[in-house]
This record gives C-alpha cells, sequence and structure tokens, in this order.
C-alpha cells in the first residue's frame, strides 16, 4: 500500500501543468521504423528544451561540454602502454574511422558474445591493443574520448538492429525500461512513454532518448555520461544503481538505442 501511494505522488507531480506541443518547428519528429515501437512519433530531448538551450547546444565554442571533445581529440592521439600506441595508430583520422560508429552501437562483440558500448569498446582496444589500462568507469577521460568518437556521427540516424544475436539482449533491455522498481513502484517507461511533454518540477519530461550522452546539465553544472542520468532516475523513484560496464546498463542502452532508431547523434548535447 506504501508503494502504491508513493507511486500515486510521483504521478501527481508529473500531472500536466503545461505540455509542450509536437511541430513547435524547432525539432522534427521521426516516425519508428517498428509497428511495435511504444510510441507514435520520436522526439529528441532537444525538443524539449528551452530555445536558449538550443542555441548553447548547436554552438561549439559556447556548448561547454565541447571542452571534453577538445580532450579526448589528445587523448585519441596519445601513445599509452606497453605497446606504445594510440588510438589513431589503428584508426587513423576519426572523420573517416569513426564516422557512423555512434549509429551502430551497442553492437554485437563476438569474443564476449553479447553487446558492449562504445566506453567499453575504447577499454577493449586500450587493454587489447595498447596494452594500456582501462580507464575508470564514467571518468573524464573516458567521457572525452566518448565524446570525441560519437562527435563524429553528429547528425547521422542511429540505426541499431534488434533482431540476430542482438535480440535476446534488446528483450531483456526493454524488460527493465518497462519493470517497476524501487519503493516508488515506477518504471522508466511510466515516465517516458505517458509523460513525455509535461513537467517534473522545473524541467519538461523528455522521451528519454540517449541520443545525446555524454551531455552537459546545466542543473549540475557538469558533463555526465549515461550511466549518470540513469542513476539519477533510479534515485528519485529510490531503487538501486547501475554500474559501469554491467550487462544490465549495456541492454538498457541497446534498447534506448533501439527505441531512438531514426534520431540524429547529437552528443555532446546539452540538457537543463
Amino acid at each position: 500500500m506504501r508503494r502504491l501511494l508513493l507511486g500515486l505522488l510521483l504521478g501527481l507531480a508529473l500531472y500536466p501543468v503545461q505540455s509542450l506541443a509536437a511541430g513547435d518547428g524547432k525539432t522534427t519528429a521521426v516516425k519508428p521504423e517498428s509497428k511495435d515501437h511504444p510510441l507514435k512519433e520520436l522526439w529528441s530531448g532537444t525538443h524539449y528544451s528551452s530555445p536558449e538551450v538550443r542555441k548553447l547546444q548547436d554552438s561549439d565554442s559556447d556548448n561547454p561540454a565541447m571542452k571534453l571533445f577538445g580532450k579526448g581529440e589528445t587523448l585519441w592521439k596519445k601513445a599509452e602502454g606497453r605497446a606504445k600506441k594510440s588510438c589513431s595508430s589503428c584508426h587513423g583520422d576519426t572523420a573517416t574511422s569513426m564516422k557512423g560508429a555512434a549509429t551502430r552501437f551497442p553492437a554485437f562483440f563476438k569474443l564476449s558474445k553479447k553487446p558492449v558500448n562504445i566506453e567499453t569498446r575504447i577499454n577493449l582496444c586500450r587493454t587489447k591493443f595498447m596494452q594500456a589500462r582501462a580507464l575508470p568507469a564514467d571518468s573524464e577521460p573516458l567521457m572525452a574520448l566518448s565524446i570525441y568518437v560519437k562527435r563524429q556521427s553528429k547528425g547521422m540516424a542511429i540505426s541499431v538492429a534488434g533482431d540476430g544475436p542482438l535480440q535476446p539482449f534488446l528483450e531483456k533491455g526493454k524488460d527493465y525500461f518497462t519493470t517497476r522498481r524501487g519503493q516508488l513502484d515506477m518504471s522508466c517507461a511510466a515516465c517516458h512513454d505517458k509523460y513525455a511533454g509535461q513537467r517534473y518540477r522545473a524541467v519538461k519530461m523528455s522521451q528519454g532518448h540517449a541520443n545525446g550522452f555524454p551531455a552537459y546539465s546545466l542543473s549540475a553544472k557538469k558533463t555526465g555520461s549515461l550511466l549518470r542520468q540513469v542513476n539519477q532516475c533510479l534515485a528519485r523513484v529510490r531503487a538501486l544503481p547501475l554500474k559501469q560496464g554491467s550487462d544490465q546498463l549495456t541492454n538498457l542502452e541497446l534498447y534506448l538505442a533501439w527505441r531512438a532508431g531514426g534520431l540524429g547523434v547529437e552528443t555532446p548535447a546539452v540538457r537543463e
């Protein structure tokens, strides 16, 4: 009973105070490719931001997260480890080698027989080919490299397959997204599928797409990973956090990527 009451209280907090009308001329909706998609049309989180935040995101000189882009470029070219190699030693110019990479991840990794996200793939390259240490989970260097790689796909449509070897992992990610949890007995879908465009406290609820992460948070005044955002949501419903590199997080990210199929890559985005 207590869980139900807490859930109802959160539901009241999400009750429509002011909804953002779709088609406001600032962004464009995308029609889901799958008939099984839970949403009728897809809107990036940018759609729910103010004009000032959109302008900040679109300016390379003003976007606060672009500082990490510069750091990522430096790390990309830096030789490390016993092999004395850098990322560029194998992959060369990112504008060519990494173009479109962010649209395909998480991707199935044959050696581990499961999907990996870009951050895990970066660390696999570091440990296997550079013979360097893996970068700490959710650390600034790892976010910097992630931003630098993902930025090469800016504007390109996300296209992650939900069939083949990825299908069972996609289903697990969907199950996590739709399962109620925590003391408030809420699921991710309860907010992002039903209340997008409505206010949660001072900000508008988005559809929960991950096409802009890592992203700069104006409220937190720092750049954060998808893990940080997911765990922030979990804390709000009083649920246990996820860990970087965990199967649960990767499966969830896979489902989010499939769910955002057709939306353009915006990394690094700016969010309120």
